[in-house]
């Protein structure tokens, strides 16, 4: 055989080595890591588009919860996992905009993921409970300043996007509200029912159910429009506070130097089931809003965020370690 011919031969080979890797991802269930226990808004989330997006790929997605840390746990489990294709996780504003910040070291470091695609983001809200003597957001700003670090408010932990979101407001008001720290959501919503502390900033999917039932009333939206779940609701801004915009928000990623294919494949696929009708009305009617993005979008966003909740939590003097 001429060396020529050899060479063809050779060439030809890679070619259809190269197509048939192209096209053998995926051959196998993909394992989904959500940093969080079952139950809640960030495992609902998840497994809602797994669903979805394993018809896409034509393989199972298998959803495991790895909570703990403030996400790191989970975090770190991808990071470090295999990049074949085969290990994704649930990245959240707690993982990959707070805690750079709040942690002195992290066992992870979020410029070593793969960035896939957003997910979801959580409105959140400034809201007091039925019962409450504040009306408007204009009373609480009154009340605030009148007598500074008497107002508590609610949150499902420190470092928290509750807690963060009350700091950002302390700062955008001029006011000093003191955050009270639960273990999670629940019982902070369960003292803000029960008049055990002023206010509470919430998010759209834990307190959807108790305003729908009229137990708690919502004063503004830390959004840059009204939201379509509180059309009588002013944002921030329209209320007096500007340049105030927050969200508990989620996307997707894997570890380092995954495979071009199933990224790909991965993050159009991701980015089309959460603009299909059907998952885009199942997320909203709990409250949530898709957040479908490029892997370039999702990254430049992650970014964004993380630079403006680092001056937050820099100002604040806010440290978890």
């Amino acid at each position: 055989m001429s060396r020529l011919l050899k060479g063809l031969v050779a060439v030809s080979a890679l070619s259809v080595a190269g197509l048939a890797s192209a096209a053998s991802w995926p051959s196998a269930p993909v394992h989904w890591v959500i940093p969080y226990a079952a139950g809640g808004g960030s495992d609902v989330i998840g497994r809602m588009v797994a669903a979805e997006l394993q018809k896409k790929l034509g393989v199972s997605i298998i959803v495991e919860n790895k909570p703990g840390a403030s996400t790191i746990i989970g975090a770190t489990y991808v990071e470090k996992s295999k990049p074949d294709g085969y290990t994704v996780g649930t990245a959240d504003s707690g993982t990959l905009a707070y805690n750079p910040s709040l942690y002195s070291h992290l066992q992870y470091d979020p410029a070593k993921f793969t960035y896939i695609g957003g997910l979801a983001r959580f409105p959140l809200m400034l809201a007091v409970n039925d019962k409450s003597p504040f009306k408007t957001l204009a009373d609480v700003l009154a009340a605030a300043r009148k007598s500074p670090g008497k107002l508590t408010s609610a949150s499902a932990g420190n470092g928290s996007p509750h807690h963060l979101a009350l700091e950002m407001f302390n700062q955008r008001a001029g006011v000093k509200i003191v955050n009270v720290p639960y273990k999670g959501a629940a019982p902070a919503m369960t003292d803000l029912l029960g008049g055990q502390v002023d206010m509470a900033f919430v998010d759209s999917a834990s307190a959807y159910a108790n305003i729908k039932a009229g137990k708690i009333r919502v004063l503004a939206t830390a959004t840059p429009q009204r939201i379509a779940l509180l059309p009588d609701v002013p944002t921030m801004a329209e209320a007096g506070v500007k340049n105030f915009n927050a969200y508990a928000w989620q996307g997707l990623v894997g570890p380092a130097n995954m495979p071009a294919d199933a990224v790909g494949k991965l993050s159009a696929d991701l980015e089309a089931a959460l603009k299909s009708p059907q998952l885009d009305g199942k997320i909203r009617a709990i409250g949530v809003e898709p957040m479908p993005m490029t892997q370039a979008e999702f990254k430049k966003y992650s970014d964004e965020q993380e630079a403006e909740w680092a001056k937050v939590i820099k100002t604040a003097g806010i440290k978890l370690d």
